[in-house]
């Protein structure tokens, strides 16, 4: 059979769209990962609060990313953090920051349904208070393998279920005695990577603790098994890398493996471990960093 005749006209145009779409192919391949790709604005990306300071929690937002069925991942500084379905065709990742970092731009980057973007904040700065501590000769070596490592793996725990729910309970109803990030001296030298990681609240020997959030006990460390610094301690897991550790108690009314709901009595005050007086000293951990329990408490974290 004779083959039709193709024109010119005609064979110079599917021989253009044939290398384009070549090109275009590999293009696409090659800039899978920028920001001017298709794919880069296949999902929207929206951070809160928009002008975070030190100490702040980001919430990552990604709507529109789960074609795939792979979550997102944001990545700072070179620290991946994990994210989590919310709703529809949205998932949130939680960028917890310090009074250890440094203010200015901060740069997190995207990655989710096949490609990846940059987004910038700028990252407040904050003035912390300083105080002068003197410890007892011997203080310092104070605390027992055990006890550090108990705490360490705390510390690391990411589950995926979500327990809390709007802002976090106060979990004592004493006054606060000492806000977070405070920095210190101790007898007379600076600490350069301390800062005080929660808030710390002044009340009598056995007034109630109650649990910020639901959550399920994780972490259950007395005195008598060397919790020599922290004291009597119990660490809840409130989900999705969130986690409260309560210090010093007098008493533990739980044990681990249970769960709790927000604004349940779990212990009270005390002035166990390293400690000058009763109060309950409330730490909340987002991925292993102190973050502030501030914004938590009262606007909340979504």
């Amino acid at each position: 059979m004779k083959q039709p005749k193709i024109s010119p006209i005609v064979s110079s145009r599917l021989q253009r769209r044939a290398f384009l779409a070549m090109t275009g192919a590999m293009l696409g391949t090659v800039a899978s990962g920028s920001l001017w790709s298709p794919a880069a604005h296949a999902y929207d990306v929206t951070l809160s609060p928009t002008n975070p300071r030190l100490g702040d929690t980001i919430s990552v937002m990604i709507s529109g990313a789960a074609a795939t069925g792979t979550p997102p991942v944001v990545s700072v500084n070179g620290t991946d953090y994990p994210s989590f379905p919310v709703s529809g065709n949205r998932y949130r990742a939680l960028v917890p920051t310090s009074p250890l970092d440094s203010p200015g731009r901060l740069t997190l980057n995207v990655s989710a349904a096949g490609s990846s973007r940059s987004l910038a904040v700028n990252l407040g700065g904050r003035s912390f208070s300083t105080q002068r501590i003197w410890l007892p000769e011997g203080s310092s070596d104070l605390g027992t393998d055990h006890e550090f490592d108990r705490v360490a793996e705390f510390k690391r725990i990411v589950t995926p279920e979500r327990r809390w729910q709007g802002p976090l309970v106060r979990p004592s109803q004493g006054y606060v005695s000492t806000v977070f990030g405070v920095r210190r001296y101790y007898n007379g030298v600076f600490a350069e990577d301390y800062y005080h990681r929660g808030v710390d609240y002044a009340a009598a020997t056995g007034a109630p603790v109650v649990s910020p959030a639901a959550g399920t006990i994780r972490l259950v460390g007395r005195v008598a098994d060397g919790f020599e610094i922290h004291g009597n301690t119990i660490g809840i897991d409130h989900g999705q890398g969130v986690l409260s550790i309560m210090i010093h108690l007098s008493r533990i009314d739980v044990a681990e493996g249970d769960v709790v709901n927000a604004g349940q009595v779990i212990g009270g005050v005390g002035s166990t471990g390293a400690s000058t007086g009763p109060h309950l000293h409330w730490g909340l951990y987002v991925h292993g960093v102190a973050v502030d329990p501030v914004p938590w408490r009262f606007e909340g974290v979504e």
